[in-house]
């Protein structure tokens, strides 16, 4: 039996995906970097060493940053340029990031690192993937980035621990970065030229965040599909909307492979209706989730291409190409595209929640949900049922509606205004994954409310999908037969969703399309 220990990610600077992050972040798989990359690395580290003995004039190697990019630095102050770099800029403010974030912010700066372009000794890199593989997580706060010239403040708190400075997660505990290398057999190391630099000029930090948000935004398109379907059930909903005759007309990736999951959900149901036989047609938020929720699906699919491309580039400031002998200051550093694809995110994974609040309204309103109980409780005005349920998803929503507002559409000029344009790419990042975490309690009080109608009506009834779902949701929390305290239900079904659509696509216990 292959252990969690013995499973690795291979770090060669072209070939990470979002699945690798989250398997090195969440699921402590080792990485292994690529000789190719090692070499590639050697070389560019070599010219940068022809150029310092040539005492050529090149940003970041002799000259300061920023504002000061024409101060030329000498030879015998560059080791002491790249530490002051590094104490100077970790200015990070606010909690600390998760130490699943961290650990992802180390793998994609090591894998930005292993193109070749940055100028960096191999030996930091690997330096790098040992603190991964041997549990050191620096502590980095999640305030304090503007996006470009990248994450220069919380990639500084990263850097620290690897000159010994600076706090680290090891074994539980946080403590300072020295004694956390010290305890995990790694020591820290002196940085040359240029390193400072490398190690903390790109979107590594963003991106990061990021890829955890999008991997968690795919598996909340898939349960906000199963949602509907209980839901449906639960209100006779009318099954030709999901037929596939509509969608093929109006082929949308996304809509479609919602319209299939659902079909797939509620195939043999004995309570969805034709049309006609209650009703001709259902709610939007019920006759339009196909539309709506594939929507999404393509929003979440566009940005996790985005993200497997800046994953896997070089986003340092200069670039080095050493076969041509040539530095090159640029902009890659720059963090556009990934703060409008985490703007993307948001509105995405928003939408998600925003109609599955009102699909939670129809299920609990008496005047709307073809006669189940008020509230869905049996004793109604002694016992509150399910009505603050709606209040709490409502609030949510609405909280999720201010947070999606873009980031990217802000800027604030920085370094004496040489920095005149800045992405906050790494807000938009942080409000995205604060969306999907929300939207992922609200599908939750959608899918306890699905599940006391489902109750209501007959278990046995559903179709094959919803009926496993409706068995899945009932072996973590019971029918609620009188008024209880729900907030610790809505916290296990929430967690029990982002668990169980982790790794590897979807688990076990999560229903089939």
């Amino acid at each position: 039996m292959i252990t969690t220990a013995e499973l690795a990610v291979h770090v060669d600077g072209r070939s990470l995906t979002v699945e690798d992050v989250v398997r090195v972040a969440r699921h402590g798989w080792r990485v292994t970097l690529d000789e190719g990359s090692i070499q590639a690395m050697q070389r560019t580290r070599d010219y940068v060493e022809k150029l310092l003995r040539e005492k050529k004039v090149v940003y970041g190697l002799t000259t300061g940053f920023g504002k000061f990019s024409d101060t030329y630095i000498s030879a015998e102050d560059a080791k002491a340029l790249q530490l002051n770099l590094i104490r100077s800029h970790a200015c990070g403010i606010g909690r600390p990031f998760a130490i699943e974030v961290v650990r992802a912010i180390l793998l994609l700066r090591i894998n930005a690192l292993a193109l070749g372009y940055s100028g960096i000794r191999p030996g930091v890199v690997s330096l790098m993937a040992e603190m991964l593989n041997r549990g050191v997580t620096p502590v980095i706060p999640e305030q304090g980035s503007l996006g470009a010239s990248g994450d220069l403040a919380p990639l500084s708190h990263l850097a620290l621990v690897l000159v010994g400075e600076g706090e680290a997660y090891y074994e539980g505990a946080v403590m300072p970065g020295a004694e956390a290398m010290a305890k995990a057999g790694l020591a820290p190391i002196a940085l040359e030229a240029k390193e400072g630099l490398a190690l903390i000029n790109g979107t590594q930090v963003m991106t990061a965040v990021g890829a955890l948000a999008c991997w968690d935004a795919k598996r909340l398109a898939e349960w906000a599909d199963c949602a509907v379907s209980l839901t449906s059930e639960a209100l006779y909903g009318v099954r030709d909307a999901f037929d596939d005759a509509t969608h093929a007309i109006r082929p949308h990736r996304g809509q479609r492979q919602s319209a299939a999951r659902i079909r797939a959900m509620t195939a043999g149901s004995k309570l969805m209706t034709n049309q006609g036989e209650r009703r001709v047609q259902d709610p939007y938020s019920l006759r339009c989730a196909p539309q709506v929720h594939g929507a999404s699906r393509d929003a979440i699919a566009y940005v996790e291409e985005k993200l497997e491309i800046e994953i896997n580039s070089a986003t340092d400031n200069p670039l080095i190409f050493a076969e041509e002998e040539r530095v090159i200051s640029g902009g890659n550093f720059h963090g556009q595209p990934i703060a409008l694809a985490m703007d993307h995110l948001s509105i995405g994974a928003s939408e998600l929640a925003n109609i599955s609040e009102r699909r939670i309204e129809r299920m609990v309103n008496p005047h709307l949900n073809e006669q189940l109980p008020p509230f869905l409780t049996n004793n109604g005005g002694v016992e509150s049922g399910f009505m603050i349920a709606q209040y709490a998803a409502a609030s949510v929503v609405s909280e999720n509606k201010s947070l999606a507002h873009p980031a990217s559409v802000d800027s604030i000029p920085s370094s004496g205004n040489q920095e005149d344009h800045v992405s906050m790419g790494t807000i938009g990042a942080r409000k995205a994954r604060q969306i999907v975490d929300n939207a992922y309690n609200v599908l939750a009080i959608e899918l306890l409310c699905g599940a006391q109608a489902a109750d209501f009506r007959d278990p046995a009834s559903l179709g094959a999908g919803t009926r496993r779902l409706y068995e899945q949701v009932r072996e973590r929390v019971p029918f609620v037969d009188r008024d209880r305290v729900l907030s610790g239900d809505f916290k296990t079904i929430a967690d029990w969703m982002k668990s169980a659509g982790s790794l590897d696509g979807l688990a076990d216990d999560l229903p089939k399309a």
